[in-house]
């Protein structure tokens, strides 16, 4: 459940004023609006940034808002946001991330926005563990949260739009939470994570996806890199190349890749690591960057690496570049960091690295000028610096103001806070503000030093409609929705001109398309209808107007009264045991390369692939995520013996029902240490049962998910296998299927699919 929270505090006349002033054009934000600072550099503007601080209580303590979390908080035009979440110790159920809005002065909370996690990988609360991001030309902030959530807001907590990444492009999620923060660039939001979508976006790739920042509409997306090892949650530092908008991004494939930030084209990869390089890159000049990794070296064993890269300084226009070892300008391997960023002064370069050693190194040359050890590790926190004094928590809860020199580094402050410090310190107005396992505390200078004045926006002079884009570059639709899109005229440095009218819309089959797909919808004008008996379908569709044309694909996908048993689909394949195959319906997010329709029990079902150990485990999404109050249903069964078996399930309202075989057990869940409830069931091997459940939720948040499970050619039983009462139950969530092949021993099947409303 998502809640939007203003303190009860509040005179009714105070919340008027604030719901009232999102009526008005927002002004300009100015201030820190993103967790590196203005240059990316994690160098803040300002002076008067405090030399001691005694902790909370003590010395120079101004506040604290009792809130955990691993990232950074931003201020822009008074206010403060920053990412966190809530938990009781005493009940593991109770935990909500939040975006918060407090006064940067007092700590008094603003606003704050609650959201829940749902089937996301994240364990031990690893929450939280990013930063949102403030756009100076709307004042509107942006936030990615841990398990996928995309969400726009005003800056007086408007929620503007929202997508759930996980179920509309099978993002990823992973056991360490890493989000990190979003990036902007003219009219797109900008996020970086792993993706397993569907045609040629469906195997797993590190990619960039970029949303108009007023409609949330997706603008375009990117794969810049190759197979990744590791997720990455570094975004991308951004640069002018003969006029186009460049962004140099860590990728968790090892590569540091520059894509165009208009349009979404890859320039060039160079290959650093083995593993994510998760890092914030740092731009040197204006044909230098600077990066880290704590992963393997491709031409060493030894672990982690600072560089400094030669880029190319001229735009690419033609196919995506590999830049050889020889754009390599100097290295340094004294520096190992898998997640902590450096962070640039001038020509000198600051880094906390994994034996818990801060190095300063000489930008030019890449020598270690010197090092000084501040504890036994370190993890994400990076260092911040300013007016002189660097800020540097560590991740055992020790935390530094340091005063850097020529030969070493002057301790101003040094206390241990005995809670993990994973956030990098922000700096604003003579305050730092430090984000901590126990909270977000405020210290420094009470009313605070002068503010840097904020920047005018650049504007710049476009010329003549060179290229068209379509927006968005992706949609889904469902039987009897229409999707209307919007084609720009982009200039020759992709810089958007105008709209364009007159757009002739035609089906397009790319000539490398391995399936012949079509979307089962038509075009009235710039408008594309799906009639009430469309059938699930994807393909793309070209738009052409004044000699100019790009592309658009999409999906038609599942709504209530969607029915699958995959009797007639053709065979024509054969899988590594010469079986018949056939790949899953092209629209379900992720499957292609994880199912498979065959022949089993004198039927045709869809049966998981055992030909990659990578894919024991898989989640695939079929319908429409806004869906609630609905029964799924279906018949499933495991191959196996009475020692071993596989777990198959449906993904119901964002809740996980699995048939346990190895365990015996019928099981709801939706994050794991969050609901995970179950009552035993006799599950055999080689037998076919029906699965039906249902999600039910009252006006007040509190409800109940159900589930039933019977041998298919028995009655179906009246009450219900399993009723999980919840207080706070997920409001909606897309209807998927679930198999787990424990080091992909045995098959599980699924036939007779049936999304149907509830009775």
């Amino acid at each position: 459940m998502t809640k939007l929270r203003l303190p009860v505090i509040l005179p009714l006349v105070g919340i008027f004023v604030i719901a009232s002033s999102g009526l008005a054009a927002p002004p300009k934000a100015s201030g820190l609006l993103s967790w590196r600072g203005p240059d990316q550099t994690g160098a803040i503007p300002g002076k008067g940034y405090p030399e001691t601080w005694g902790g909370p209580g003590g010395e120079n303590h101004l506040w604290t808002h009792k809130v955990k979390g691993g990232g950074t908080p931003v201020i822009a035009n008074g206010k403060l946001y920053s990412f966190g979440y809530y938990d009781d110790p005493k009940d593991l159920t109770d935990v909500q991330e939040a975006l918060i809005c407090l006064d940067p002065e007092t700590g008094e909370l603003v606003w704050e926005y609650r959201f829940s996690d749902f089937i996301s990988d994240v364990v031990y609360n690893r929450y939280a563990v990013g930063s949102p991001i403030v756009d100076a030309e709307t004042g509107n902030v942006y936030l990615q949260s841990s398990n996928g959530r995309l969400m726009a807001f005003t800056a007086d907590g408007k929620k503007l739009w929202e997508h759930s990444l996980v179920e509309k492009l099978a993002r990823l999620t992973f056991p360490n939470g890493r989000t990190g923060s979003l990036g902007l660039q003219g009219p797109v939001v900008i996020a970086h994570c792993v993706t397993a979508n569907w045609g040629t976006t469906g195997p797993a790739r590190d990619r960039l996806y970029a949303f108009d920042k007023i409609t949330g509409e997706l603008v375009w997306y990117s794969t810049p890199g190759t197979v990744p090892d590791d997720s990455s949650f570094s975004m991308p530092v951004y640069a002018t190349i003969e006029g186009h908008r460049v962004g140099y991004t860590g990728h968790g494939c090892g590569n540091i890749t520059s894509v165009d930030m208009r349009t979404g084209k890859p320039l060039w990869r160079f290959q650093f690591a083995k593993g994510g390089v998760n890092s914030q890159i740092l731009k040197y000049g204006e044909d230098k960057i600077i990066a880290i990794h704590g992963k393997e070296n491709i031409d060493t064993t030894a672990k982690g690496r600072l560089i400094c890269l030669k880029v190319p300084t001229t735009y690419n226009s033609g196919k995506p570049a590999i830049l050889p070892a020889s754009a390599e300008v100097w290295r340094n391997e004294d520096l190992v960091a898998f997640t902590s960023s450096p962070t640039l002064v001038g020509n000198k370069i600051f880094s906390t690295i994994a034996t818990g050693e801060l190095l300063c190194v000489d930008a030019d040359t890449g020598e270690t000028v010197w090092k000084k050890k501040l504890g036994p590790d370190q993890l994400h926190a990076s260092p911040a610096f300013g007016d002189g004094k660097l800020y540097v928590p560590l991740a055992d809860g020790m935390f530094y103001i340091l005063k850097p020199g020529e030969e070493g580094a002057e301790e101003l402050t040094k206390l241990h806070l005995h809670t993990p410090c994973l956030g990098t310190p922000a700096l604003w107005a003579g305050k730092c503000y430090l984000m901590t396992k126990d909270g977000l505390h405020c210290f420094g200078t009470k009313g605070g030093a002068a503010l840097p004045s904020g920047e005018e926006l650049a504007t710049e002079d476009v010329g003549p409609v060179a290229q068209i884009q379509i927006v968005p570059a992706e949609f889904a639709l469902t039987p009897g929705s229409k999707q209307t899109f919007t084609i720009w005229g982009l200039d020759d440095k992709g810089r958007r001109v105008k709209k364009m009218e007159g757009a002739e819309w035609e089906a397009f089959i790319p000539p490398t398309a391995r399936v012949k797909a079509k979307v089962d919808a038509t075009f009235e004008g710039d408008t594309l209808s799906a009639g009430p008996d469309a059938k699930l379908s994807a393909g793309a569709f070209k738009a052409s107007v004044d000699g100019m044309s790009a592309t658009t694909r999409g999906r038609v996908i599942a709504t209530i009264g969607y029915e699958a048993d995959f009797e007639g689909t053709p065979l024509p394949m054969k899988n590594d045991k010469g079986e018949a195959v056939n790949f899953p319906p092209l629209p379900w997010l992720g499957a292609r390369i994880k199912w498979h329709v065959l022949q089993h029990d004198g039927s045709q079902v869809i049966a998981n692939r055992l030909d990659n150990v990578l894919f024991q485990r898989t989640m695939n999404f079929f319908g429409d995520p806004e869906l609630s109050d609905y029964v799924l249903e279906a018949d499933v069964a495991t191959d196996g013996n009475r020692r071993v078996m596989s777990t198959i399930g449906l993904v119901n309202q964002r809740y996980l029902i699995t048939l346990d075989g190895n365990r015996r057990i019928l099981e709801v869940s939706s994050n794991h240490e969050r609901v995970k409830e179950s009552v035993k069931f006799p599950i055999r091997p080689n037998t076919w049962y029906h699965l039906k459940t249902h999600v039910s939720r009252e006006e007040n948040g509190k409800g109940s998910v159900r589930a039933k499970a019977w041998l298919r050619d028995q009655p179906e039983p009246e009450d219900w296998t399993i009723e999980v009462k919840l207080d706070d139950v997920h409001e909606k969530g897309a209807p998927g299927i679930f198999a787990f092949s424990p080091q992909v021993q045995k098959r599980v099947y699924i036939d007779n699919i049936k999304l149907s409303a509830s009775e």
